[in-house]
């Protein structure tokens, strides 16, 4: 089955189906052929019986002398460290390639992912079993920022029309959710305008507070004139710099940015920046493996990330790569020096590829809701920010902050991920946000 093209998906129009219901069991259909006509030869009972032989058969492993136990040297907690680090790398190396998305039921996941697809005015020959597969694990990835705030919000609205006490719960709930209080603020006199026109029942006002989220992730697209899917221009260079504090999931980020682009059908490449955090190198040489892109590094300790960037530009240009990702320092000394190293690379970047379309993203970890915000912040005159992408929504109660991101930086987001492995980034998509953020469970 040829990959799904990310980069080359269609935008939501928002015209809905007539009938949704109708139109996921068309979409199911075609999706059940398709996987069926393109499923691999099923193995042989007589290899299945053999790898069991093997296992049986299996010598069991010594076990260790108690005596000897007490008799190992003790370890350093940064030789500790050093181990944990390596045990990570190597299971990350040896994990195995992702299995291709498979159509599970008809079932509830997949008859909402197929309401929220048919809601973009798509029809049912265009949906992919990837997107359908991609909606389930974003609803299923926003469900402790949804538990009690759907439900809460639905019962504070209840059957009455909208009222001001009614607004002042929503108001507590959207806070809570890490939305943030410019965007609290801005979708709360949206409905009390509205509902000083008049009446204004529970479903209008959840409609209403839907599209006021929506416009407000997307006003900073609006506000810089720029197209809501980011992707690559096609034969052209593309240097994406990638930067944001060590542990938000940056150099991870990175490797699956390059998987995504690569099975987009771009030439990609990739320069190991962050030449100063431990095993940064090795991690996303490890991770650009398993997508078969090379890394351009330097193996010196503590080198220079701007001569990284100067040689992985020389790279890119002798081989017509279309996308080069750029990972950065996400910790230094002291802040001023890390902004330093930002714009020194920046400015290698603008002197020797003028005319490379070049992004600055920022990643942003989800569940450290509100402080995201500072962290953007101090990037952005450094780094000159062009978005962000928003990582870990799967293990946070906060994805809600994705709109103070919006609001109070100005920032569009660009990709989100909700899980860990490889396939689990993708380009962001309002309309699908908000829907997975106010699903009904």
């Amino acid at each position: 089955m040829s990959e799904f093209d990310w980069f080359q998906r269609p935008t939501p129009e928002a015209e809905a189906a007539e009938d949704a219901l109708a139109w996921a069991k068309e979409a199911y259909a075609r999706l059940k052929a398709q996987q069926q006509g393109s499923q691999p030869e099923v193995e042989t009972v007589e290899k299945v019986e053999a790898v069991k032989e093997v296992e049986i058969f299996e010598e069991p492993k010594p076990t260790e002398d108690p005596k000897l136990e007490e008799q190992k040297p003790v370890v350093s907690l940064l030789e500790q460290a050093a181990a944990k680090r390596e045990e990570r790398l190597a299971s990350l190396a040896q994990e195995a390639p992702p299995a291709e998305p498979e159509l599970g039921q008809l079932d509830a996941d997949f008859l909402w992912s197929a309401e929220v697809l048919a809601a973009q005015g798509r029809s049912a020959a265009q949906v992919s079993i990837e997107e359908i597969d991609w909606l389930a694990k974003l609803r299923a990835g926003m469900e402790k920022t949804r538990q009690g705030f759907v439900t809460q919000l639905l019962e504070n609205l209840g059957d009455d029309p909208l009222s001001e006490k009614s607004l002042e719960e929503i108001e507590s709930l959207l806070l809570r959710a890490d939305v943030g209080v410019e965007s609290t603020d801005q979708s709360l006199d949206r409905l009390r305008k509205r509902m000083n026109e008049g009446v204004l029942d529970a479903t209008e006002a959840l409609g209403l507070l839907k599209q006021e989220l929506r416009e407000q992730l997307e006003k900073p697209l609006s506000n810089k004139g720029v197209f809501p899917l980011l992707a690559p221009d096609k034969n052209q260079l593309n240097i994406w710099l990638i930067v944001g504090v060590n542990g938000v999931g940056k150099t991870t980020t990175l490797g699956k940015l390059a998987n995504l682009a690569v099975r987009s059908g771009y030439s990609c490449l990739v320069a190991a920046g962050d030449t100063f955090r431990a095993a940064a190198v090795q991690q996303l040489q490890v991770w650009a493996e398993r997508s078969g892109v090379t890394v351009i590094a330097n193996p010196s300790a503590n080198a220079d990330p701007a001569a990284v960037v100067f040689d992985a530009i020389g790279a890119a240009r002798s081989k017509n790569i279309e996308l080069l990702l750029v990972d950065t320092a996400g910790r230094l000394q002291t802040k001023h020096n890390l902004m330093e190293e930002l714009a020194k690379v920046r400015r290698i970047i603008d002197r020797l590829a003028p005319e490379a379309k070049v992004e600055s993203l920022l990643v942003l970890d989800a569940s450290q809701g509100q402080n995201g915000l500072r962290q953007a912040m101090a990037f952005a005159a450094a780094a000159q920010l062009t978005g962000v992408v928003l990582t870990k929504l799967d293990g946070s109660a906060r994805g809600g902050v994705a709109l103070a991101v919006a609001a109070e930086t100005g920032l569009p987001i660009r990709f989100i991920g909700a899980g860990e492995g490889i396939k689990d980034l993708r380009p962001f998509n309002s309309f699908e946000f908000v829907e997975a953020l106010l699903a009904r469970n």
